[in-house]
């Protein structure tokens, strides 16, 4: 069995998040399982409210009622991520905590999408090219063709290529790790 880490969602009575979140990075702290649970998040967003004439900067929750905990894992003998009773039992019975989301209240992982969608953890990405260089794909949808690149966008993870195909000028959108400088 491997050791990995995969990321839970534990429900919360709404409005409770940040005292749920301390006391279970409280409780690691206190019973040393720093290397069990090993991260802890509220997501969160940065919303402009306007009152009163007046602009303001408001953290929002975006999942009301939730903490993301992030867990060291084993692998069964089916290959699925399995939390230690040890770190079950310590995020489960503290206080504020109603439970997690899965079938019957057992954890369920976050699949690599879902984490990425809901924003919990960033990937940041290094680029080694520049608008209007030339590129070549990686992705398996377009591998093997080269563009120009367009446009880059850093907070979509996302860059607008150029590319030849057909005989006619497309532009793609793809994830920046799936294109890489071209060789001159």
């Amino acid at each position: 069995m491997s050791a990995q880490s995969r990321w839970y969602v534990v429900h919360t009575y709404s409005g409770y998040e940040n005292k749920v979140a301390g006391n279970i990075e409280k409780m690691v702290e206190n019973r040393n399982m720093q290397d069990q649970i090993l991260e802890i998040k509220i997501p969160t967003e940065t919303v402009i409210e306007i009152k009163d004439d007046k602009k303001r900067e408001v953290e929002r929750k975006l999942f009301p009622g939730y903490v993301i905990v992030k867990v060291a894992v084993t692998l069964d003998r089916d290959d699925r991520p399995q939390m230690t009773d040890d770190a079950w039992l310590v995020i489960r019975n503290t206080r504020g905590v109603t439970g997690f989301v899965g079938p019957e209240g057992r954890p369920v992982a976050l699949s690599e999408e879902e984490v990425r969608r809901m924003g919990v953890e960033k990937k940041s990405i290094e680029v080694s090219y520049n608008v209007g260089d030339l590129v070549n794909i990686t992705d398996p949808i377009l591998e093997g063709f080269q563009g120009t690149v367009e446009e880059i966008n850093l907070d979509r993870n996302q860059v607008t290529v150029k590319i030849m195909m057909f005989g006619k000028e497309t532009t793609a959108e793809i994830e920046l790790d799936k294109v890489e400088p071209a060789v001159k």
